[in-house]
Parts: structure tokens; C-alpha cells; sequence
């Protein structure tokens, strides 16, 4: 995986956005973003990055929303550059090593509403780097995985937290056709 500081602008993918999100019924939608993304959580083992405790709630949060969003998922997998090599589980696997809680191997992407057309990349790797590896994300993340709502209804104070933003012109895949 290539190294992005946190809170740059995301120039990872430019062939727009592939989102599916099992809470809204979304399915292998593609489209070009409408909205700014900005990276979090992109970390690399020959790069510092921040470390913490993260706050109450936070991680469960987080973890909801790894599971229900799939987000530029990529053939083949990244191995965790953070984590000794090991001979006890093959980086193919997506069972947590020994003594981890989450699997040391990702595939993907997440979104995160930041503020009106702005949003979080991250990889879903992040969640493994929080909890196993205790990478502390920038504050206005952990806020934003705080307040979202991973199923998409968003709130009366904050509308455009319901999320994803998905233009109308979104092409949705059907495999029902093939």
C-alpha cells in the first residue's frame, strides 16, 4: 500500500468511487465523487505515524462501519506493513494473527462524512491499524466515525451526514443480468 499522510487530499484511485453499502441496499454502485476525499489512516511500516489510546466508543464505531461499507475493493490483498512477518498465518488470510482482534490483510476502502462535500478515505485496514497496532487518527476522524450514522439516515442537526452522497447519474451493477 502506498503512504498518505493523514489529512492530505486522496489521489489513490482516480477511476471514480465503487461503493457498496449493505445498510442502504447500495451494490456495486460506480460513479465519479462529487465530494472532496481526504486521506486518513494510510500508513506505511518505514513511516511515523500517530499513537493512543482512542476514545470511548470510537473503535465499535469504526467496526460498524467496516463492516456494512466496501469501498474500491481491489483484486488481491495488502498485507499489514506494521506487523512482523509470519509463518503462523499466510498474509492471505482475513483471520486475525494470534493476539490481534481484526485481520492484518485488506482489500479496500471506507468513507466517512467529514463535513458538507468532504469525506474520509481510509483504507479498511485502518481498523486493524487502531486496534492491534494503536494508530491514533486525527481528531476531526475520530469525530466524524462518532457521528455518523452507518446506516445512512443521518440527523436533523447534521443532513449531510447521511451518507453515501450518490450522484443520480450512478451506474448500478446488477448481477442478476449476467
Amino acid at each position: 500500500m502506498t503512504f498518505y499522510e493523514d489529512m492530505s487530499l486522496y489521489t489513490y484511485w482516480d477511476g471514480g468511487e465503487s461503493f457498496t453499502d449493505v445498510t442502504t441496499g447500495y451494490r456495486f454502485l460506480s460513479f465519479e465523487p462529487q465530494y472532496e476525499r481526504v486521506n486518513v489512516g494510510w500508513l506505511s511500516g518505514d513511516q511515523p505515524w500517530a499513537s493512543g489510546v482512542a476514545p470511548a466508543g470510537f473503535i465499535e464505531k469504526l467496526e460498524a462501519v467496516l463492516a456494512v461499507q466496501a469501498v474500491n475493493q481491489m483484486m488481491g490483498l495488502h498485507d499489514c506493513e506494521l506487523c512482523p512477518p509470519s509463518d503462523k498465518q499466510p498474509p492471505e488470510s482475513y483471520e486475525p494473527r494470534p493476539g490481534h482482534r481484526r485481520s492484518s490483510v485488506g482489500t479496500g476502502e471506507i468513507r466517512i462524512p467529514a463535513r458538507p462535500d468532504t469525506a474520509f478515505a481510509a483504507p479498511v485496514l485502518v481498523g486493524h491499524y487502531v486496534v492491534d497496532h494503536g494508530y491514533l487518527p486525527p481528531t476531526t476522524f475520530i469525530d466524524a466515525v462518532l457521528e455518523f450514522d452507518p446506516s445512512g439516515h443521518g440527523s436533523a442537526e447534521y443532513p449531510w451526514v447521511r451518507f453515501p452522497w450518490i450522484p443520480e447519474d450512478a451506474v448500478h451493477y446488477d448481477a442478476s443480468v449476467e
